[in-house]
């Protein structure tokens, strides 16, 4: 089997046959504008959280037809000759705008705007949908288990969960979003996100008893480790952990627990480490924790999360729900004109946008503001002058990516932003109920007073 670092056929076929008949019927070198947003934010969510602009912009560089693929393709017989010579030659030589990662986001919000040519815009359909889908419906789950934790560390450990590579993007998305680190060292490696780990049930077990795996585990990691004490009998386990601690000459790290009423337990727990004078012991839980346990587990003497299962698949909303359209294109007079769907329930507002977002007085965010029109130079002037904070940056250039935003240290950067952002949101889009935007999303003519939507 032939392996490529290609991403080109991390795609659906229906863009290679659209291609094909852009090519003969002409249309496929028209100047488009494609945007990549969302219609509305999925249920219970108040904002969404924008994450994987990195890894798309990762995938884009490798974004290449190599011979052997062409070769595939040309063996399946649906392409014509012309075509699969333009995919041997492809490479995307428009423009992209989108939010930053880490921004927050609501329904309408222009993530990615993407310009060029027809045939080269429809390309990237399904590798920008599958990887910010994915990473942004992590991302926004992790944002409420973060706000949900006021403050405690939350720790992905949701490796086992998904797909081994879904695994990598979901640590990473969920660190943007305030998570402090990951159980997964591919993560680690390729993001340097911190890694945490120590042991799991089998290790207790295959030991002689839990004190000698106590032992063995301490030998190993130090005192400062963190011991699993519900393998058995939680009162002894905890006994068993901070006598093996004090044997080797410390006090130890943590406890964690993983089943049973965890708020209970934590108490109990708590109480009980604070009898036997291990007061700098720490308690962290695991166990199929989301957004709402974790903030019934507020009042419980807990200092860390462990989350796994809930967080890798979006705690219920595994996808945010975007999609990409085409807003505007090249009319026969060589005119850029807006284009929309008008299917009902899937309707589109056509142009390109320019977006920012406003502010009250107290520095919380009461709108997001998107102007519509061909000139973005005057669309971010008019938003500046209204006081408004721009929200789109340029990625891509004449097809040369601007930054590598897959660097270790653009993944920090964006978490700062994340934590800065959603701190100016207003109180209502905190909220873990059921509820509409945290902020409302107003279009703008040209030339039409900002302050007042449509």
């Amino acid at each position: 089997m032939h392996v490529t670092r290609s991403t080109a056929l991390l795609t659906d076929k229906y863009e290679l046959t659209m291609v094909d008949a852009a090519l003969q019927s002409g249309v496929a070198d028209r100047r488009t504008v494609f945007e990549l947003f969302g219609r509305r934010l999925p249920p219970s969510r108040r904002f969404g959280v924008v994450a994987g602009t990195g890894r798309i912009m990762e995938a884009l560089a490798r974004f290449r037809f190599d011979d052997d693929q062409i070769a595939w393709l040309d063996s399946q017989g649906f392409l014509a000759d012309e075509t699969l010579e333009y995919l041997a030659n492809y490479k995307f030589k428009g423009d992209i705008h989108g939010y930053r990662e880490g921004e927050v986001y609501f329904p309408g919000s222009p993530l990615l705007t993407v310009e060029g040519t027809f045939a080269e815009a429809t390309l990237l359909e399904t590798l920008l949908l599958s990887i910010l889908n994915y990473d942004s419906a992590v991302a926004s789950a992790a944002s409420r288990m973060t706000i949900a934790s006021h403050g405690r560390p939350c720790v992905d450990m949701g490796a086992r969960r998904t797909h081994e590579r879904a695994a990598v993007s979901a640590a990473r998305a969920a660190y943007i979003a305030g998570f402090v680190g990951t159980s997964d060292l591919e993560a680690g490696v390729r993001y340097g996100i911190d890694t945490i780990g120590t042991s799991a049930h089998s290790f207790t077990l295959v030991e002689d008893s839990e004190k000698a795996a106590f032992a063995a585990q301490i030998a190993a990691l130090g005192t400062g480790t963190t011991l699993l004490v519900d393998t058995y009998d939680i009162h002894q386990g905890v006994i068993n952990a901070v006598e093996a601690a004090r044997a080797a000459g410390g006090e130890l790290g943590a406890v964690r627990i993983d089943s049973g009423d965890l708020v209970a337990h934590a108490f109990k727990v708590r109480e009980q480490l604070d009898r036997l004078g291990a007061t700098s012991t720490k308690i962290t839980v695991t166990s199929d924790l989301d957004e709402y346990s974790i903030a019934a587990l507020g009042a419980a003497p807990v200092n860390s999360y462990g989350v796994g299962t809930r967080l890798v698949t979006g705690s219920g909303v595994p996808t945010a729900a975007l999609v990409y359209k085409l807003v505007a294109r090249e009319d026969k007079h060589g005119n850029i004109v807006p284009v929309r769907k008008e299917s009902e329930s899937k309707s589109t507002v056509g142009g390109l946008k320019t977006a920012g977002r406003l502010h009250w007085e107290d520095g919380h965010a009461r709108e997001e503001a998107l102007i519509l029109g061909e000139d973005r130079s005057r669309a971010e002037e008019r938003l500046l002058e209204a006081g408004a904070r721009l929200l789109q940056v340029p990625l891509v250039k004449e097809g040369e990516i601007l930054e590598p935003l897959w660097r270790p240290d653009f993944t920090t950067e964006a978490q700062a932003h994340h934590l800065e952002v959603r701190a100016k949101l207003p109180y209502e889009a905190w909220r873990l109920s059921d509820g509409g935007p945290g902020i409302p999303t107003r279009y703008y003519r040209e030339d039409e007073p900002i302050g007042r939507g449509w």
